[in-house]
């Protein structure tokens, strides 16, 4: 299976452009499973949660999953994302994951600073995505902090973690190494680059847009500046081998009777 990421700049408020982008950098090439980052239609910096409304689509009357919804068939792939999404009087920090006709979305779990004041919290417990060949489970950026996320996932059957994001804090990267070790999965960190400012607000983004390996290697990355599609080849099996040795499954070693809450 072949599975990448894109990483960019978004200009904010600039969706056209922003999708066009997109297209430009993944081309004539293709991938079965593209990861692009959070929030990456519109840019991050929203000033106040009407603003965030004027942007949020409701995924019944969305361009940009129509938009996605068409590569997905010409590339005959799977395409996740993050955008901003309205249902009713509704705003989250949403995820989608589209294969030809299917559409699915993940609404983030946890709201990170001043996104508390922009996005409505999300119920969303977990979502995974069966392709037919391999299961992913949607995550969104600051999801990340938070190890009972990626574990639940994990133990749904997630083979695959894609994880949009909109990073600035410069500690992911390498906790994402941990994560995939602990958890025996591949993970796609696709973060953006660049920088969002509006009026006296100034928000840098770390880029280093990532794959790590179930055996907790970094197969593929960017680095902090680079506007790029990349893509490796992986055997999504090995997420399925909890087996740290002939003596030790990562997941039926558990002790649930000694730190179940």
């Amino acid at each position: 299976m072949e599975i990448g990421f894109v990483q960019f700049s978004p200009r904010f408020g600039e969706k056209e452009k922003n999708i066009k982008k997109v297209m430009e950098l993944i081309g004539e090439d293709r991938a079965d499973l593209i990861v692009l980052p959070e929030l990456f239609t519109t840019g991050y910096l929203f000033l106040d949660k009407v603003e965030t409304g004027k942007y949020a689509e409701s995924v019944s009357n969305s361009h940009t999953i129509d938009v996605f919804r068409n590569l997905s068939k010409e590339k005959n792939a799977v395409i996740v994302g993050g955008f901003a999404e309205k249902d009713g009087e509704k705003i989250y920090n949403s995820q989608f994951v589209i294969y030809e006709e299917k559409v699915a979305i993940y609404r983030k779990a946890h709201l990170f600073y001043k996104e508390k004041f922009l996005f409505d919290k999300s119920n969303s417990k977990y979502v995974i995505f069966d392709t037919g060949g391999a299961k992913l489970g949607l995550m969104i950026c600051f999801d990340w902090m938070f190890p009972e996320m990626m574990r639940t996932l994990a133990l749904h059957g997630a083979d695959i973690i894609c994880h949009s994001a909109n990073l600035v804090m410069p500690y992911c990267q390498k906790a994402m190494i941990t994560r995939a070790l602990e958890n025996r999965v591949y993970i796609i960190t696709a973060n953006r680059t660049g920088m969002d400012k509006r009026g006296e607000y100034e928000v840098r983004f770390t880029g280093k847009s990532q794959i790590v390996s179930p055996d907790g290697n970094i197969i593929l990355s960017a680095d902090e500046t680079d506007e790029i599609f990349k893509k490796i080849d992986i055997d999504e099996a090995l997420a399925r081998d909890k087996r740290i040795n002939e003596m030790n499954d990562l997941f039926s070693d558990r002790r649930t009777d000694l730190y179940k809450l």
